[in-house]
């Protein structure tokens, strides 16, 4: 049984991944970036003890690169910042094990916006997202992964996810993932 539907059909060895919950699930990541060998490896409501239990599914195809956004959903289960930390280092160890010429691009959290009025009240853990950036940023030399800060792409002048990107203050419009793929470009990481 697969845990996400992939694209393409074809295991195509030395894609890109992109690794993740329900915002990586639901970005067109082949279109956006116009390859259809990019895999979308994220899974509504998925947190990262899951995700060491599905890693099989990703080593197997042994990706090029994997960028990953998990966390938020850990954070709403009101899981310790340390042990998410200590998972996305057991998510990293295991890739780089199975797949040693991977490069791993660990994403940030995204923020959260309370303010708008279809927000989930059990999301609102901005303190918490900060505070594992801040944890994931300073594990990056140890984890051998390259941290990227995207929470700041999407943030408004109060450090919430901007409305103009979010219908519900927690998942990305379509119109977010360009802005996104854009950044990762002009970074050099795509």
């Amino acid at each position: 049984m697969k845990l996400f539907n992939p694209a393409p059909s074809i295991i195509v060895p030395g894609s890109i991944i992109f690794l993740g919950d329900s915002i990586t699930a639901m970005g067109d990541w082949s279109k956006v970036l116009n390859d259809g060998t990019v895999i979308n490896g994220g899974v509504d409501g998925d947190i990262t003890s899951r995700v060491i239990r599905r890693l099989k599914d990703i080593t197997d195809r042994n990706p090029s690169k994997v960028f990953s956004l998990l966390g938020i959903n850990d954070i709403r289960k009101n899981i310790p910042d340390v042990v998410i930390a200590d998972n996305y280092l057991k998510i990293i160890g295991e890739i780089h094990n199975k797949c040693p010429k991977t490069i791993i691009y660990v994403q940030g959290v995204l923020p959260v916006n309370p303010g708008l009025p279809h927000f989930s009240r059990h999301c609102d853990k901005q303190k918490h997202i900060l505070a594992l950036n801040t944890l994931l940023a300073s594990h990056a030399k140890e984890g051998n992964y390259i941290y990227i800060d995207i929470f700041h792409l999407f943030a408004d002048g109060k450090g919430r996810l901007s409305s103009q990107h979010t219908y519900d203050g927690l998942h990305l419009r379509q119109s977010a993932y360009p802005i996104w793929v854009d950044y990762l470009k002009k970074q050099g990481y795509l």
